[in-house]
């Protein structure tokens, strides 16, 4: 099944009410498991990763021994990993068949080394896991900082329960700083003192975390698709409720990116206004360390405004759902971009066109942000069409039937 998208105006006006921070939501669900709290946080994102995420924590409440399935759920693959090790009982987490080829000897290496009893079931290295709870001492241990920053934030959050804690030290360039910030600020809301020693440096001794009530804010993830569709439409504004310009989420950084590509932000008591300006930098060379995440997004952006572009410190998307970098490559050529890579990092487009396909259908490989990063674009290609569009459940829901409220006409085609 695939969806064929047209926008019969490209004069864009919504008001859109944001699902909920998939990122906020999966790391304050295992810090609330860890406080022992009673009542879930309110307004938890609805989206695949976090269902599986209560539903697991869910089970281990109540059951000793069993298997958890997270099916596609990177980040609760690496969260549920540290929270199982320090949970008595015997645990065992697998998930689908991409999920066992994307590596977590990293975390694993770094649990044993504090004490932990983890076991693969198949290949050393992935998936299905096996994980005995218990007590662990804790220790100072190091890590390269280039590494994932859902491995660093996995430890970060069971460092409070390690009878010595924790003081971990990073090696080289950090490339996700702005999430494990994030990571940190919820653990203080709890109650947790936690912070950055140095620069590539952090300490978090042994205390209790504190159950607290906690309301999730909107996804600023699920902003940016809003942002390049306005980029792409030839006129218009967009309301995106639930946003807060003080955010922690790393991906915030997207108001000022697409500042460059034609798109203000204005915040209001309700949100963040955005207003197509139409002022575009000529050519964009970024830094994408700390938000990988907005790589398709800025990359299909900037090739339909034909902006010339260099993304780099992507070095993490290669190991996201799919291989970002070779989908977004094979894409975008259908559209007629030749975008190249580089050093396993960087993106780049410098303005060469090759012959486009008269009706691309876009492959979405099991990956949520290939298909919303590729939908805008129909505002500008009307014969676009988008594969196995229900990938978008994964972080975004209610994406679909966002756009249909903002004009999209979507025709399902089996």
């Amino acid at each position: 099944m695939h969806y064929q998208l047209t926008f019969p105006s490209r004069r864009i006006h919504a008001a859109v009410a944001l699902p909920p921070s998939k990122s906020i939501s999966n790391r304050v669900l295992i810090i609330h498991a860890l406080a022992g709290g009673n009542c879930l946080p309110a307004n938890l994102s609805d989206c695949d990763d976090t269902r599986v995420m209560v539903e697991a924590l869910s089970r281990r409440r109540g059951e000793g021994e069993g298997v958890i399935d997270i099916m596609a759920a990177g980040t609760a693959m690496r969260f549920l990993t540290a929270y199982l090790s320090v949970t008595p009982g015997v645990h065992v987490i697998t998930g689908t068949e991409r999920m066992r080829q994307r590596p977590i000897r990293i975390l694993v290496d770094a649990l044993r080394e504090l004490g932990a009893a983890i076991e693969y079931m198949e290949n050393d290295g992935y998936p299905p896991l096996r994980i005995t709870g218990k007590a662990l001492a804790g220790q100072a241990i190091s890590l390269k900082g280039d590494v994932s920053s859902q491995y660093i934030s996995a430890l970060l959050m069971i460092a409070p329960t390690l009878q010595e804690g924790l003081r971990l030290s990073l090696a080289g360039e950090i490339i996700s700083r702005p999430y494990i910030d994030l990571t940190l600020q919820l653990m203080e809301t709890f109650g947790v003192q936690a912070g950055w020693d140095s620069e590539s440096s952090l300490s978090i001794r042994h205390q209790p975390y504190r159950s607290t009530p906690f309301t999730v804010e909107s996804d600023w993830s699920a902003a940016s698709y809003w942002y390049q569709l306005l980029a792409l439409a030839q006129s218009g504004e967009v309301e995106l409720r639930g946003l807060l310009p003080d955010s922690h989420q790393g991906d915030s950084r997207g108001a000022e990116i697409f500042s460059r590509l034609g798109v203000s932000t204005t915040f209001t008591d309700r949100g963040a206004l955005l207003k197509k300006t139409g002022c575009c930098t000529a050519r964009l060379d970024e830094d994408m360390t700390g938000v990988p995440d907005l790589a398709q997004t800025i990359a299909v952006t900037c090739a339909l405004l034909n902006i010339p572009f260099s993304l780099r410190g992507l070095q993490t998307l290669k190991i996201k759902e799919t291989d970002r970098m070779a989908a977004l490559i094979a894409e975008t050529a259908k559209l007629g971009y030749a975008i190249g890579e580089r050093n396993n990092a960087e993106l780049f487009w410098n303005g060469e066109r090759i012959p486009p396909q008269e009706q691309p259908l876009i492959q979405t490989y099991e990956d949520h942000r290939m298909a919303m990063a590729f939908a805008p674009a129909a505002i500008r290609l009307p014969q676009l069409a988008i594969a196995e569009p229900q990938v978008v459940t994964k972080s975004y829901p209610a994406y679909w039937e966002d756009l249909k409220k903002a004009g999209a006409h979507i025709q399902t085609v089996h």
